[in-house]
């Protein structure tokens, strides 16, 4: 996958993995990863019950490089199941409902949410079914937040008392 920039910056991937529901898969996979130097930034896994796959474990990681983090599971025996770009929002925590709001964004541009999740810098990840009008819609979003805040800072002159 030729990984793309956006905003600047170069993207984060998020790698999706077949983890087996057993005691030491989750151990195995992070070791694979600890012997390949490739850290995760963010992430979760959980059991997904389903009668086509039983209760199997399925997790998903962010990376900076996933397609190293891809072939550090992959010669380990592990899974994966794609890697892909994600859009990666810092929401105002101070602003309740924000979730709400950058998701009827994305459901109002007919962008499907498919993955979310926090990173370590507490971020908002999305993995989304089209990336690109995702990006449209989060950067018309942050420019919106962004000009909210700043119309709501009011600065008072410095008084000194006489």
């Amino acid at each position: 996958m030729n990984r793309g920039r956006w905003d600047g910056q170069a993207l984060m991937q998020d790698v999706e993995i077949d983890l087996e529901n057993r005691p030491g898969a989750l151990a195995e996979m992070g070791e694979a990863l600890g012997r390949a130097g490739v850290s995760i930034e963010g992430g979760g896994a959980w059991v997904v019950t389903a009668s086509t796959r039983g209760r199997q474990g399925s997790a998903h990681f962010l990376f900076n490089d996933g397609e190293a983090a891809r072939a550090a599971l992959e010669t380990a025996g592990i899974k994966v199941l794609g890697v892909r770009d994600v859009i990666a929002l810092r929401l105002n925590q101070e602003e309740p409902g924000q979730l709400g709001k950058i998701s009827r964004r994305m459901a109002d541009a007919r962008v499907n949410i498919e993955v979310l999740y926090s990173d370590h810098a507490n971020r908002l990840i999305l993995v989304v079914d089209n990336a690109a009008r995702g990006r449209d819609v989060a950067e018309t979003w942050m420019r919106d937040s962004t000009s909210r805040r700043l119309a709501a800072i009011h600065i008072e002159p410095y008084r000194t008392e006489p």
